[in-house]
């Protein structure tokens, strides 16, 4: 029966996003776009790539559903790294995001982990900040093409990664030598004594707090959203450090703003021609099966290594980004690189961001067997001293 309705899910969102396939439709007129107006910017594929594909999915699947992000932060960069320019990769990849996002959140549900008010709440300002962040992406594509959509897209991933990683991790740090695993930033516990109405109480989340500290954390997650498809890198610590949300709970929730706002921003970039609907199908693919798996995770570990593997690859794939940024300085004219230079540059970016994904991957999976091999332990230590 919960196999049903998970395929029920799936289904009905597949239906969805089966109208994004069609290209180009107008949102003023309904009228098909002309062919000069659709991104024919796509990448070619082939059995190597397929199977990346899938792969990356599985990967970034396995992510989202341990640490609530959506994935983005590697399937997007993961995508770029086949040719895919940056406004397509973030379009399609918002694309995949919301039927994902969909089944991970009911998997969580399941475990009591979503605060569904809290996710539609923060969702709400959430869907205004993609419309704003693909306008903008849209005008940097428009402008400088496909060389500065990548720039600006590389750019941003490191200034966002390489700080957001780097609090998390000494976070992280904190509790695993207090062995807590959970804790309420000081900022968090001043923003609770802001009393403007009006004021909301998050049952899950078991926190009260002002409608109006909502609105800045899910503009910004929409924003990010849709501009470099990580909105979950805003959204998840700013529930945790800013809204005192537990960060389980936050991760869990995360799921359903990106379920709202993948499905509407998604509809938008595919009304521009951006979304390649072969890579969203086959990304998915993988994608569903790692999902429902991460979400298990969330019940094997305590929350301190959820903000570990989320510090760590973070900041693995800041990295991957930070050495893809002179090649396409080098595209727009700004610097001069030789081609043996710019093969190694990309080589490297390469080679990091399959380093963060595995490094993840086995992270998660790790914890969970050596979690499971724990509670066997004690579980047969029980028999043992019942039976004694």
């Amino acid at each position: 029966m919960k196999n049903k309705k998970t395929s029920i899910l799936v289904i009905v969102a597949l239906a969805a996003m089966a109208l994004l396939a069609i290209p180009g439709i107008s949102e003023a007129t309904g009228e098909m776009l002309s062919d000069k107006d659709v991104v024919k910017d796509f990448v070619s594929l082939n059995p190597y790539s397929i199977l990346f594909l899938v792969v990356l999915g599985f990967l970034g699947g396995l992510l989202s559903g341990f640490i609530g992000s959506g994935g983005a932060f590697v399937l997007t960069p993961g995508m770029m790294s086949l040719g895919v320019p940056a406004a397509v990769a973030v379009a399609s990849n918002m694309c995949h995001k919301f039927p994902k996002a969909l089944v991970g959140a009911y998997k969580r549900f399941k475990y009591g982990q979503v605060d569904i008010k809290l996710g539609l709440i923060n969702g709400i300002s959430a869907v205004v900040g993609v419309q704003i962040g693909i306008e903008i992406q849209k005008m940097i594509f428009a402008k400088w093409g496909a060389a500065g959509s990548n720039l600006y897209v590389s750019v941003v991933f490191v200034s966002v990664l390489g700080i957001l990683g780097a609090y998390i991790l000494s976070d992280a740090r904190k509790s695993m030598r207090s062995r807590t695993g959970e804790s309420v930033s000081s900022l968090a516990e001043r923003v609770k004594k802001i009393n403007i109405p009006p004021m909301i109480y998050f049952k899950t989340a078991n926190t009260r707090i002002s409608f109006w500290v909502t609105v800045p954390v899910g503009l910004g997650t929409g924003l990010l959203a849709a501009t470099i498809a990580v909105g979950g890198f805003i959204g998840v610590p700013g529930m945790v450090y800013v809204m005192g949300v537990p960060a389980i709970v936050a991760t869990a929730s995360e799921l359903v703003i990106a379920f709202t706002m993948g499905l509407t921003g998604s509809f938008t970039w595919a009304m521009g021609g951006f979304v390649d609907i072969r890579m969203v199908l086959i990304i998915l693919a993988g994608s569903l099966i790692g999902v429902q798996v991460g979400a298990v995770g969330t019940t094997y570990v305590k929350d301190y290594m959820i903000k570990f593997v989320m510090a760590f690859v973070m900041l693995v794939v800041a990295v991957s980004r930070g050495f893809a940024i002179p090649t396409y300085l080098n595209e727009l004219g700004s610097m001069q690189l030789a081609e043996n230079t710019i093969v190694l540059l990309k080589n490297i970016s390469f080679g990091t961001m399959c380093v963060a994904l595995l490094s993840g991957g086995v992270i998660i999976l790790g914890s969970m067997w050596m979690k499971k091999k724990e509670l066997k332990a004690e579980a047969k230590s029980q028999q043992v001293i019942q039976h004694g």
